[in-house]
């Protein structure tokens, strides 16, 4: 029960984290959704420094990993608000810029795994 309040509160700060991220005033003429493209680079970056870390460092406690990961970073990310704008995208005749976003989206995501292990060796 510990680790389900631990990961709710975890949550709700990934998730304001994320709904603050939304207010900012930037916004793109053609509507592609940079703000979330970041948000998803950024967690999937955090999540893999979070575990890269606690993989490395044997005393890192796994309670502050679980409440990182999956409540803060859980919360933070937006894989279903990224599915939801790339059909939107689609839906509005806008191929180009849903392909775009996927693409993008899935290879900075990946490379920001990558980048952050590299950090921790």
């Amino acid at each position: 029960m510990l680790n389900c309040v631990i990961v709710g509160i975890g949550g709700f700060i990934g998730t304001v984290c994320r709904y603050l991220i939304g207010l900012l005033p930037f916004e793109m003429e053609s509507g592609f959704p940079v703000k979330t493209l970041a948000i998803n680079v950024i967690g999937a970056f955090l999540i893999s420094l979070i575990a890269a870390i606690a993989a490395e460092n044997k005393s890192f406690p796994p309670q502050v990993a679980l409440m990182l990961r999956v409540g803060i970073c859980g919360g933070f990310t937006t894989f279903s608000t990224f599915a939801y704008e790339s059909a939107d995208l689609m839906k509005n005749g806008q191929t180009v810029a849903a392909f775009a976003y996927i693409c993008i989206s899935v290879v900075l995501g990946v490379a920001a795994v990558f980048a952050a292990q590299m950090l921790v060796r």
